[in-house]
């Protein structure tokens, strides 16, 4: 790849909230540079790729198949985010499907570049773990929180509606 990701870009990304400008520098040469074009697809609910992505610049609709099979909105991600963070730790496949809105750049982390930092910088790589699991918490917790103001409106209790 003929691009390179930006350190800073890295350090102000939710991976990257506590690396240091070195550490930021050592992570972004592991990272590949995907360049998307408007409604280009990035990975496909269901595929086996368990790469993690960060969103530099741009947006990222991200989808999921209701039961019918049908594509539904769930979250569209801010520069910043990351996301696959469930595929990247536990090897499974995607359970959404990620497409740009708009022309984004994305910056890719496979989980093997990954592992290559937890013998040469142990620090790092645990930093970037518990990066990880703050992003996971904090959408269990938006959800946790969006499903009991769904069940609130549903049971017309605390609030109103």
């Amino acid at each position: 790849m003929s691009e390179v990701a930006d350190y800073k870009v890295v350090r102000n990304s939710s991976v990257g909230t506590e690396l240091t400008e070195e550490k930021s520098k050592l992570l972004a040469e592991k990272l590949g540079v995907r360049q998307l074009k408007d409604g280009e697809l990035l990975v496909k609910e269901g595929e086996s790729d368990q790469t993690l992505f960060i969103l530099a610049t741009g947006k990222l609709a991200v989808t999921s198949k209701d039961a019918q099979g049908v594509e539904q909105p769930v979250y569209t991600m801010k520069e910043g985010e990351c996301a696959g963070t469930r595929a990247f730790v536990e090897q499974t496949p995607r359970k959404a499907t990620l497409r740009s809105v708009g022309d984004s750049t994305v910056y890719t982390l496979a989980p093997a570049d990954f592992e290559s930092l937890i013998d040469s910088h142990p620090r790092l790589a645990f930093k970037v773990m518990r990066s990880l699991f703050r992003v996971t918490h904090a959408n269990l917790s938006r959800m946790n929180r969006e499903t009991k103001e769904l069940s609130n409106y549903i049971t017309k209790t605390q609030g109103r509606y």
